[in-house]
């Protein structure tokens, strides 16, 4: 049984992390730090933490979910780290390539289990996309495509969301929060990138944080990969496309079951919870030694094409 901390009660814990704690056989919600103790009365039974340093004292907890806005990932996971934790850190990893990577070596160090949650990784249809491609169904892979659009994130500009604009908390805009899961969706499939770039802008929205991000990635067997994602359109948008010498990999919706390719299609359905097999995931982990979905290890090249991008963006 792993005994699980929460760190933040907010929209995805509520919806998707404690849930999947919660229904797994071998887990179990052990305790919850939030800064409004009257949000864990929803878990009875639970332990309630205000502060870190008391939580992490706890000797009954085994693992650590860090859902604290992005400018503390590194503090709360390192400091779950060092007290002996495993941890399943929120997307993005951190706020930039060297705080994710000090993540890592800091969990090398204490010989801890470090993930990060990207979970389309699970998704059977993004497996079968790649087993594809591995079996040559498209012939050589020579591009990928990939867009999200919408308008805000819904209550953004309130106080229980307003980190997600807010830059010293959130480290960007839609580039940061779903631009992240396809950035790595595009190494999970191709592997490590080589070279990044993009260009950020405010094309309808006045925020401190961009509202359209472009982004380009090669990787090393001379694939291209586009990703643009934006928070400035009132028509919703999810495609994900592989085009081969001799064929095309059709993800449309990325979040939809459906996949084709030539005359096939296929329906792969992933969990209705998309955390549920995430936290199984990391559980088999910590218990069994079964491979990590998304390893700090691997996670970390999405926060090195998105620093590459701040970079070449902020470039005259």
């Amino acid at each position: 049984m792993v005994k699980w901390l929460v760190i933040g009660i907010g929209d995805i814990t509520r919806r998707r992390v404690i849930p999947a704690i919660v229904q797994g056989s071998r887990s179990h919600l052990q305790a919850v730090l939030t800064r409004d103790p009257e949000k864990a009365s929803a878990y009875p039974g639970t332990e309630v933490f205000t502060t870190i340093e008391a939580a992490l004292q706890s000797p009954e907890i085994d693992a650590v979910y860090v859902a604290s806005p992005v400018s503390l990932h590194v503090s709360h996971t390192i400091a779950s780290l060092r007290a002996g934790k495993h941890v399943l850190v929120e997307k993005p990893t951190a706020m930039n390539y060297s705080e994710a990577k000090s993540m890592v070596d800091e969990a090398r160090l204490h010989d801890r289990l470090f993930a990060v949650a990207y979970y389309r990784r699970l998704y059977p249809k993004l497996i079968r996309a790649r087993d594809l491609i591995a079996l040559g169904a498209i012939g050589q892979p020579v591009l990928a495509e990939a867009n999200c659009h919408s308008w805000l994130p819904a209550n953004s500009l309130d106080s229980a969301r307003g980190w997600l604009i807010d830059p010293s908390k959130s480290g960007g805009g839609p580039l940061y929060d779903i631009g992240s899961h396809r950035i790595d969706a595009m190494n999970f499939l191709f592997g490590k990138p080589v070279h990044a770039t993009g260009l950020l802008s405010n094309a309808v929205h006045k925020l401190a944080v961009e509202d359209s991000a472009t982004v380009l990635i090669q990787y090393a067997t001379g694939i291209h990969a586009t990703v643009d994602v934006r928070w400035n359109s009132h028509i919703r948008r999810d495609h994900f496309r592989i085009l081969g010498t001799d064929g095309e990999l059709n993800l449309d919706p990325l979040n939809d079951p459906r996949l084709s390719y030539g005359n096939i299609e296929e329906s792969l359905p992933a969990d209705p919870n998309v955390h549920f097999d995430l936290v199984q995931n990391f559980t088999s982990a910590v218990l069994d030694g079964t491979p990590l979905a998304c390893s700090g290890e691997e996670a970390i090249w999405t926060d090195w094409v998105t620093e590459m991008v701040m970079t070449s963006s902020k470039t005259p």
